[in-house]
């Protein structure tokens, strides 16, 4: 009896279905597994702006952070992840929101834990939560820069363009000195060729070079705060002092330090408490060390404008603290602006570094392979002319 064609062309359509789908099964993990990696400050940010949202509801009620995180920890839901509900309990042992965020310290980035210990000092956390909620829009710029770094690992610098090099010294130079030697009596490959071709020591270490730099950079992009807590253990200080080499990452301390001065300035902390309270803060060992000195400055009699260039020598703020200070008030409203600018300036910092890395390793790399290329096929134009000749 003749199959039904019918059934034949169901299964068919089901063996192409399932040929597809395991076929197309590498590719989405692979993009899944991208943009998993790339997207991961934007998630953190959102772990934290959840939890910041959730304070800031509670005050709005009536309820301290303590209260607020203990009833929603009550309702069990998953959503908010283990960490918020460890975090609850250890508020349940008694413990100071900023000693609890201490024990859990994956939950929120060090710098926005170090706020919320200067909200709890002023005994109103409400005040230094936009200071917080600007400090999570740095994560925008991070993925936008990364976004360079990707291209560049995947199109561009790979760890194949390592093994070409490699593979044309082994396997073809040897071949086109012998065929040399024989055609021309044993006359030596063109100079530029040797040039390149005799240093490819250099161009393979270049190489290398270029992708432990961009491997680096998208392993300090992964790791995130809790790598560079890593890197703070056995290396106290360096870390925070590359951070401020950084422009972008120097900008954005200086925002966080003002603002976080203009709220506790605002809430008549004296300036000396203040100006430690804010450098704290940062969580950065260099600003730490810099307020120590501003302090200094502040015991003496130095005014606070005037202090303050240890920190920030740019003339906008001396003037803005200037008038703020001799209002009495309104400094957090009188330091906006200056915020916003340092703001759009580290963006632009941040994202015109990224463009010119992409370019420079673009153009290297290029260069490199224009060079191999060149190398390659002077012997064999020579080859051809002397084949002609014969």
């Amino acid at each position: 009896m003749p199959p039904d064609p019918l059934s034949v062309s169901f299964n068919t359509a089901i063996f192409v279905v399932l040929y597809i789908l395991v076929a197309a099964a590498p590719i989405v993990a692979s993009l899944y597994l991208f943009y998993f990696l790339l997207t991961l400050p934007l998630r953190r940010a959102e772990r934290a702006r959840l939890f910041l949202d959730l304070i800031e509801l509670g005050l709005k009620d009536g309820h301290t952070p303590e209260v607020t995180i203990a009833a929603v920890s009550s309702s069990r839901d998953r959503s908010l992840g283990v960490r918020f509900h460890v975090l609850a309990a250890y508020l349940a042992e008694g413990r100071q929101l900023g000693e609890a965020l201490d024990q859990v310290g994956r939950m929120l980035p060090p710098q926005l834990r170090a706020m919320i210990k200067t909200g709890e000092r002023i005994g109103n956390v409400g005040k230094v939560l936009p200071a917080c909620r600007r400090l999570l829009n740095d994560s925008v710029s991070q993925v936008r820069g990364a976004l360079n770094y990707l291209l560049i690992l995947t199109f561009v610098v790979t760890p194949a363009s390592i093994l070409v090099p490699i593979a044309i010294r082994v396997m073809i130079v040897p071949k086109f000195k012998e065929v040399f030697a024989g055609m021309f009596d044993g006359a030596e490959l063109p100079a530029f060729t040797r040039l390149v071709l005799g240093g490819q020591d250099y161009l393979t270490a270049l190489l290398i070079g270029m992708v432990l730099m961009v491997w680096a950079l998208m392993l300090l992009y992964l790791g995130g705060p809790r790598l560079h807590g890593w890197l703070r253990r056995p290396l106290p200080g360096l870390a925070d002092w590359l951070i401020c080499r950084l422009p972008w990452r120097r900008k954005r301390l200086q925002r966080d330090f003002s603002a976080m001065l203009a709220v506790l300035l605002d809430a008549e902390v004296p300036e000396i408490e203040a100006v430690a309270l804010a450098a704290q803060a940062t969580a950065n060992v260099v600003l730490i060390r810099r307020a120590a000195k501003v302090q200094a400055l502040l015991k003496r009699g130095v005014k606070l404008p005037e202090a303050i260039e240890v920190i920030d020598d740019t003339p906008e703020l001396r003037w803005r603290l200037a008038n703020a200070l001799h209002r009495g008030s309104g400094f957090l409203r009188a330091l906006a602006g200056w915020h916003e600018a340092l703001d759009a300036k580290a963006f632009q910092l941040e994202q015109s570094a990224a463009q010119l890395i992409t370019a420079f390793l673009v153009l290297l790399n290029g260069a490199v392979v224009a060079s191999i290329v060149i190398a390659m096929f002077l012997p064999l134009v020579q080859l051809i002319n002397g084949a002609c000749l014969w």
